[in-house]
């Protein structure tokens, strides 16, 4: 063989060699490492060496829908249905598609054709039927279940039939349970248990052991899993992704921007090379945590131009937030202003909802109009972030109500803190006596804030300080507002609604020098208004020298006792005048 012959073998052989380097077992292990444009170029790759390889259309498409492109996965998977036509798995990828676009009957009746084509058999479909149902909003999480325990089910199976399970399968069953929630929780703990059996360094496992703790609010071992997971594979990027979603959920027992900042940072360390962009929006994340504002706005901004939709919600999010964060209301408007203004309100999303109207809260200005505007704006968002919110919390309904609460929306605010209490009561938590204290107080004040007082508000207010007493009947505030709220619609005192509560009130707190003078004025002077209309002289005169004693300059003292000596001068005979003596 002649010297360019030999140059010829060794470039094709070298050639060969870098095709064959790539395979769809390095793209699911990129997946699996969260590294998802890696994943992409190197399944693109096996494609152009094997057009035939289904499992390889399949996970170019699962990494295509990590990154954000539906449309670019729908081409790959009806591209790979073509080269395919009776791969089931593809078929499945398809009804995946389905789920996505909200065709659920579309989706099913895919996903039913592939599984009796396999037999319910096939690993790989079963768990990419199962992965469609949990983790695609509409899914159906039970099925996905019992496709999982089909699989595994070997009993009554000829030998060559059974199904050796794998550390996957068992990963893929957990979250069947996991997504199902409730009592499930345990199964899935086990599930994961299982994958840890055949795979002991399986970080993946362990870490989702730490989502099931964290749903059963169990934050304290769900953050040792997630430090286990790294532990064991300190290059699984995933779990310090975990930790740091961890730590930026605004949550009393959670927020750290220090520890958000560090557990990013390590992600960073390891996150995919191959994703420029996401990795330029992360530099710009920490710089933020660590409060360099000026310094993430410059990375956000010069991140910008190159970033597709996915991300240029993220960079302008951040930026906005950098802004107002710095107190630069006026240029965080700017910049949010700007981008709904070009991707429409159709395209945002709860944290820009949340970010607005945040944004409009702290907009301050000296002309009234403009300020109203200002905060009808604010409002506004914030309803829409509150319904729009897949993370369905009392904690985070608390929040929307603290909020309304700020912006003087008592009644809304009310309405929220009442959400957080059935919130709290569907998973089974007890509300305590100041749960139902902010529905009684905030309800209230919406109510006397109509003129006149709306009195179905009124009632709402008055229920809730029932609960106030059934909980702690030894303090005297929800005795003293439920006085208040049967005050509002009696404020004569002509029918006595509010007596029995002020009476307890006063029982309870009235020789108690802590107690507010002027809750006590408010008790005393309804219980005076009250035996004025009733003509008892006697306590008449009780109640007056109570508000007295604590209130010398009582307007309404001094204007009932003044009509009283009116009253009773009026109903004195006048004196017979004296006859001459003759």
């Amino acid at each position: 063989m002649n010297k360019r012959k030999s140059l010829i073998v060794a470039l094709l052989c070298a050639a060969s060699s870098s095709v064959m380097a790539q395979s769809v077992e390095d793209g699911v292990k990129d997946l699996y490492y969260g590294k998802y444009l890696s994943a992409k170029q190197n399944l693109e790759k096996v494609i152009a060496a094997k057009p035939t390889d289904d499992k390889a259309y399949y996970y170019l498409g699962i990494a295509q829908l990590a990154l954000e492109d539906v449309a670019g996965a729908t081409a790959t998977f009806q591209k790979g249905l073509q080269s395919v036509p009776n791969s089931a798995l593809l078929q499945v990828a398809m009804g995946r598609i389905d789920l996505i676009n909200g065709n659920a009957a579309a989706a099913k009746q895919k996903f039913e054709a592939a599984s009796t084509a396999t037999e319910g058999r096939n690993g790989d479909v079963a768990r990419a039927i199962a992965d469609a149902n949990t983790e695609v909003k509409g899914g159906d999480r039970a099925y996905a279940l019992s496709v999982m325990e089909k699989l595994l089910n070997n009993e009554g199976r000829k030998k060559r039939e059974v199904y050796t399970a794998t550390p996957a399968d068992y990963i893929e069953l957990g979250d069947a349970y996991r997504f199902l929630g409730g009592e499930n929780g345990g199964k899935a703990i086990s599930s994961y248990e299982k994958a840890l059996d055949l795979d002991a360094n399986n970080a993946e496992a362990v870490m989702k052991q730490g989502l099931v703790n964290y749903n059963a609010r169990l934050k304290a071992e769900a953050v040792a899993d997630y430090v286990k997971a790294t532990t064991m594979d300190p290059k699984y990027g995933p779990a310090y992704f975990e930790l740091f979603n961890f730590y930026i959920t605004p949550k009393k027992d959670q927020l750290s921007w220090d520890e958000a900042a560090k557990y990013l940072q390590k992600y960073m360390e390891v996150a995919d090379p191959a994703d420029k962009t996401k990795n330029e929006y992360l530099a710009a994340y920490i710089s933020f945590f660590k409060k360099d504002y000026d310094d993430a706005i410059a990375k956000g901004k010069a991140a910008l131009p190159a970033a597709n939709d996915f991300y240029a919600n993220k960079l302008n999010l951040l930026v906005g937030d950098a802004y107002l964060q710095k107190g630069d209301s006026l240029n965080a408007q700017k910049t949010m202003d700007e981008y709904v203004a070009k991707v429409g309100e159709s395209k945002l999303d709860s944290n820009d909802y949340k970010l607005l109207s945040n944004i409009y809260m702290r907009l301050k200005s000296s002309d009234s109009a403009t300020q109203a505007q200002y905060s009808d704006k604010a409002l506004d968002y914030l309803q829409k972030y509150a319904n729009s919110i897949t993370s369905k919390d009392a904690e985070t309904y608390s929040q929307i109500a603290d909020a309304l609460k700020n912006a003087k929306k008592y009644a809304a605010a009310g309405e929220w803190y009442q959400k957080a209490i059935d919130m709290m009561i569907a998973n089974k938590e007890q509300p305590s006596a100041l749960d139902y204290y902010n529905v009684g107080l905030y309800t209230y004040y919406g109510a006397i804030s109509s003129k006149p007082a709306d009195e179905a508000l009124l009632t709402k207010a008055d229920s809730a300080f029932a609960k106030v007493i059934e909980i702690k009947p030894e303090l005297g505030s929800g005795y003293y507002w439920r006085g208040m709220s049967n005050y509002a619609k009696d404020q004569q005192a002509q029918n006595g609604l509010a007596k029995p509560y002020f009476d307890k009130y006063i029982e309870i707190s009235g020789n108690d020098p802590k107690t507010s003078k002027n809750t006590l004025v408010t008790a005393y002077t309804y219980e005076l208004l009250y035996y004025y209309y009733k003509e008892d002289k006697e306590n008449i005169k009780l109640y007056a020298d109570k508000l007295a004693a604590i209130d010398p300059s009582n307007i309404t003292v001094k204007e009932i006792t003044e009509n009283m000596a009116a009253r009773e001068k009026a109903a004195k005979p006048a004196a017979k005048p004296a006859q001459n003596k003759k």
